[in-house]
């Protein structure tokens, strides 16, 4: 569970409701209609937009900024590493009995692929294909959010303009005028709220996880090539171990690169 997409989510909120009641205009944020404008005319207009399995699986993918990303990258060059060194002494075939112990299909492919006997640059350019093609998918997702977070703004424009139309027929009324202009503004208020609290966010940290998952299956990339060219593990060591941050490669530095 990733705690910080929850202090971001439930502490934006609080802040700006925080700020609203020591204003005094906390009570007037609360409005049924302009939720409904703005929040269900920006996501029906999605349906215009892009596929329906798409519109409708949006929140699972949206629900994943709560999930940690974590691709065990530490873990992975210890594998690829070891991985080496026992096809180095015992010969790529030995590597089999390896296979169904790993979850990972993208790395399980790869050894498959080098077991097999298949050449480097083949190897290559099918992973990299596979690592383009899950690379697109998540930046559909990703733009299908900053999409959501373009309309919802213009939505509460919308609803503005519609409350303001409102305001303006019953213009006699001059009682009426300052709540039904802060019903009117409501709107833009959630518009706002919407892409810059919410959906801006979330495509953000999406962005994020998906450079992350880049990164690791260009390192499983890297180690398998070099199972399959016969590198030394100590200079393979020393190539993946660049994929990592600063301090799980200074752990690592001393246990795979030795003299």
């Amino acid at each position: 569970m990733d705690i910080a997409s929850f202090i971001g989510i439930f502490g934006g909120l609080g802040i700006v409701f925080f700020g609203a009641f020591v204003g005094g205009s906390l009570g007037g944020l609360i409005d049924v209609p302009s939720m409904f404008i703005t929040i269900g005319g920006s996501y029906m207009c999605l349906f215009l937009t892009y596929p329906l399995s798409y519109v409708i699986g949006i929140f699972k993918v949206m629900g994943k900024v709560f999930k940690v990303a974590d691709y065990k990258e530490k873990e992975m060059v210890q594998k690829l590493v070891a991985l080496s060194e026992k096809s180095r002494r015992t010969g790529l075939l030995a590597l089999e009995e390896e296979i169904q112990d790993f979850e990972d299909d993208f790395l399980r492919t790869g050894l498959r692929n080098v077991i097999d006997g298949i050449d480097g640059a083949a190897i290559r350019v099918s992973m990299e294909n596979e690592l383009t093609q899950m690379e697109e998918r998540h930046n559909k997702w990703i733009s299908l959010v900053n999409a959501w977070a373009t309309l919802a703004p213009g939505f509460g424009m919308l609803g503005t303009v519609i409350g303001l139309i409102g305001m303006l027929l019953n213009i006699e009324d001059k009682s009426s005028l300052g709540p039904n202009m802060a019903v009117a503004l409501v709107t833009t208020f959630y518009g706002s709220m919407m892409a810059n609290w919410l959906l801006i966010p979330i495509a953000s940290k999406l962005a994020y996880q998906n450079n992350l998952e880049v990164r690791s299956k260009e390192m499983i990339i890297e180690g398998i090539l070099g199972i399959q060219s016969g590198d030394h593990p100590r200079i393979l060591a020393q190539r993946l171990l660049t994929y990592l941050d600063p301090k799980d490669r200074k752990v690592l530095e001393s246990e795979l690169v030795k003299d």
